[in-house]
């Protein structure tokens, strides 16, 4: 490993920051479980995960293993000011902040001793303020790389601190279970726990080239690298998203194709609208659906030319829908979500003959103009009047 001989990275995460922020808005919810959002859970409090109640489950059966939970709804506009105020406490914390989602972020503060004094003297200030200024307990992993700093926070939930000191870094990591490795879902870890691998020391003690074997070259050479706690990557400001989604949860109830293009619809236009906002333009169009057993499938298609089109877009996502049918008929339709990937900056577009450049439709532009100041729900589609369009999830900048 070719960082440091000091732990100098921070993870910071916010402690179920939706329903903290909830608690700390109303002094009536302070220790009690709470969940946010009524059909599908977008968050809750420890308390209520403490009985067994977790993110992206059915508000039935939350309610039903909770049933003394206060549901709340979400109030997306609040959970967005509170991230700007939680992320102004990370830059006046050190200049090198790369923020992952809306409510963590990794900082690094190589070089601050001096000014700031050792990183568990910075981190402990962090949580200091985070809590002063904001009002929200967040907790703080801290390690030599970025991999073991997101494991030490996750270790240290909720509202915690844990340092992983250099020469105790394989001690902590290897007694960890596999699932505690990026990269190791459930089909991962059931193919690991088959072959009696439960442990990253377990994993550690493989050949990488059995690894790959058995899990595939990428996700195997990953897991040999991590598990000996390799991981060079170094905090980084400025980069930009790999991908632009939303997604929509439909509930267990049927739904007519009608209504499925619908939420489609809506979708496709609010991807298109936060990528031509970005100034940038994608070539591969990314359909998500789950099923009733929560089972899950994926389908794409990558464009001859990059674009940032709603009227191409949503011909495109239309098709990928219209070759699910026979799959969605069978095995039901709980969520469809939209992702745009292969984004480039508009400006960079490679230009096709006659060499025209990429143009922006008029409409598009018109329509984002409109919205922007007036207000999203200014202009809409018509077979999207009277329908909910869901929630916004706050994102960090692009």
């Amino acid at each position: 490993m070719s960082r440091g001989h000091e732990a100098t990275i921070l993870h910071a995460d916010l402690d179920a920051f939706y329903a903290s922020v909830e608690q700390r808005d109303d002094a009536r919810l302070r220790g009690r479980p709470v969940i946010v959002g009524g059909g599908v859970v977008l968050a809750c409090s420890y308390e209520a995960k403490a009985r067994g109640v977790r993110t992206a489950m059915g508000g039935r059966e939350a309610r039903r293993l909770c049933p003394d939970a206060i549901v709340v709804p979400a109030r997306m506009s609040a959970y967005s000011e509170a991230s700007k105020a939680v992320f102004a406490v990370f830059e006046d914390t050190t200049p090198v902040v790369e923020g992952l989602s809306i409510d963590e972020a990794f900082l690094d503060v190589r070089g601050m001793r001096r000014i700031a004094g050792t990183p568990m003297d910075i981190a402990v200030r962090l949580r200091r303020e985070v809590l002063a200024r904001v009002g929200l307990p967040i907790t703080v992993g801290i390690a030599r790389t970025k991999f073991l700093a997101k494991v030490a926070s996750g270790m240290a939930k909720p509202n915690g601190l844990l340092l992983v000191p250099p020469d105790g870094e394989l001690a902590f990591l290897h007694p960890l279970p596999v699932e505690r490795l990026w990269g190791v879902g459930p089909k991962t870890a059931g193919r690991l726990r088959e072959r009696g691998i439960t442990t990253v020391g377990e994993v550690a003690q493989m050949a990488e080239s059995a690894l790959v074997a058995m899990v595939g070259r990428g996700t195997g050479r990953q897991l040999h690298a991590l598990a000996h706690n390799r991981d060079p990557r170094r905090v980084r400001t400025g980069h930009r998203r790999r991908s632009i989604g939303a997604q929509c949860a439909l509930g267990r109830r049927s739904r007519a194709p009608g209504a499925v293009d619908a939420v489609l619809v809506g979708l496709v236009d609010r991807v298109a609208r936060r990528l031509r906002a970005a100034h940038r333009v994608c070539r591969t169009i990314v359909l998500r659906l789950r099923f009733d057993d929560f089972t899950r499938a994926t389908r794409s298609h990558t464009l001859a030319e990059a674009t940032a089109r709603t009227a191409v877009i949503l011909a495109t996502a239309r098709g990928l829908l219209a070759a699910s049918t026979d799959l969605i008929e069978r095995q039901g339709l709980t969520l469809v979500g939209v992702a745009l990937g292969n984004l480039e900056d508009n400006s960079a577009v490679q230009l096709a003959f006659p060499f025209d450049g990429y143009v922006p439709s008029a409409l598009d532009l018109t329509v984002d103009d409109v919205r922007e100041r007036f207000g999203k729900n200014a202009i809409t589609r018509a077979v999207l009047l009277g329908r909910d369009a869901g929630l916004e999830v706050p994102l960090l900048p692009d």
